[in-house]
């Protein structure tokens, strides 16, 4: 008989296909791209500085303009191992010596759209032949220059990808067959099901790139349908080695899938995946809101400042006596706080421990306090007035509560010894 009663009892899963993966980070390449926002040289180093932390493999940039290129010069000074940083180019000799100029990036992606509605109505070309002319042309330009590759193959999931992109990227992976082919589902049409068809597919575009030669597939989803998370651990699950992530999901219109749950189900639940850190990844989210103007919800998985807070008397009292009973992983991997808090909802239990970390705090020495103890009775049902009858809406605060237990633990004592003399 299996039990699980701590996070070490369950089991973890294993990817079919046991290849090792990475992750390449876009938060200061398409991340800045979202609309609203202006990451500053500083935002950059430091965003960069948090995935060195967290051990992240590749990070790509714009190198276009001089502050991308000032924030790269700074990146590449420091000299660290992970993670590369690596350049973005359109398809063309032009973009392609940009790149080359910025002496320690030997990595970039080139752009690549497939659909028609990219190549025709977007880019003005008169054919599929041209586009692959061009494409073909310009991976041949960076490899002749000494640089490795990222075919973006754009639009992938609205695109004839039989009829026109597995032909094109047979002939790419001609010229370099360590070419990483990028699935690109551009505006989030991509499927996670294995029995979804091309080309929305993204199981079945994996499996083909994997029949046609391609050693290395990252996938880049977009979230306008919620799926971005689901379709790149489909991408793992079906051999894609890479997936490029934006931190909190930043980017474009609904933005990209998130790099933090990534990394995350990576190191929590998949077999023998320690390689990231993730302490540093609540500090990153709140610098993020800060210094970029990032809102993170409360109740975002991972970061949200509500994922270890704990309100309700059953919820409380679980996690006091043991946290596995209702959090998933715990505070610590991700640099988070455990909160219990009290409010309407709250049973004596979360009272008790309050009450006793109160008192630890204003008596500077250890106490323990029964959950029955007429005097916590008296605190629960103070508060409890404070929702029925004057309407209260937020929590309470743990100077409030200090409050009460100075009144209930400390002073009636106190009064109650100076009645008897009295008498």
């Amino acid at each position: 008989m299996k039990v699980y009663k701590s996070y070490e009892d369950l089991p973890k899963i294993k990817l079919p296909l046991g290849q090792e993966v990475f992750i390449s980070d876009s938060t200061i390449r398409d991340g800045s791209q979202m609309p609203g926002i202006v990451m500053k040289k500083r935002h950059k180093l430091q965003i960069f500085e948090y995935l060195h932390r967290m051990g992240i493999e590749k990070l790509e940039t714009f190198v276009y303009n001089e502050r991308d290129q000032e924030a790269v010069r700074d990146m590449l000074d420091r000299g660290y191992e992970f993670p590369e940083v690596t350049g973005w180019a359109r398809a063309n000799p032009n973009d392609i010596d940009i790149v080359l100029k910025m002496d320690g990036i030997e990595e970039t992606g080139i752009l690549m759209s497939v659909s028609d509605s990219h190549i025709i109505d977007k880019m003005g070309l008169a054919s599929r032949e041209e586009a692959e002319k061009k494409y073909i042309q310009a991976l041949q330009y960076a490899v002749d220059h000494g640089l490795r590759t990222r075919a973006h193959i754009e639009d992938m999931t609205r695109a004839d990808n039989e009829g026109f992109v597995f032909p094109l990227v047979e002939k790419l992976l001609g010229i370099d067959p360590d070419c990483t082919i990028r699935i690109c589902d551009t505006l989030g049409y991509g499927l996670p099901f294995a029995v979804a068809d091309e080309p929305y597919g993204i199981p079945y575009l994996t499996r083909r790139l994997i029949e046609i030669g391609a050693k290395n597939i990252e996938t880049h989803i977009h979230d306008d349908f919620g799926l971005s998370i689901s379709n790149t651990l489909s991408g793992y699950w079906h051999g894609a080695n890479w997936s490029s992530l934006t931190f909190l999901g930043i980017g474009e219109r609904a933005g990209n899938a998130e790099l933090e749950k990534i990394a995350l189900f990576l190191v929590q639940r998949v077999e023998g995946f320690d390689k990231y850190n993730l302490e540093s990844v609540t500090d990153f989210a709140r610098y993020m809101e800060k210094e970029i103007g990032i809102r993170v919800p409360r109740n975002k998985s991972v970061v949200g400042r509500n994922i270890f807070a704990h309100e309700s008397g059953i919820h409380s009292a679980g996690v006091i006596k043991n946290p596995f009973t209702y959090e998933p992983y715990l505070p610590e991997l991700v640099g988070g706080k455990r909160q219990l808090l009290i409010g309407d909802s709250s049973g004596t239990e979360v009272i008790r421990f309050k009450v006793e970390e109160a008192l630890n705090e204003l008596m500077h020495i250890g106490t323990t306090v029964d959950k029955h103890d007429p005097r916590v009775k008296a605190i629960q049902a103070d508060i409890r007035k404070l929702y029925d009858k004057e309407k209260r809406v937020s929590a309470i605060s743990d100077e409030e509560l200090k409050k009460y237990v100075e009144k209930y633990f400390m002073l009636e004592p106190i009064i109650d010894d100076y009645s008897a003399d009295e008498m």
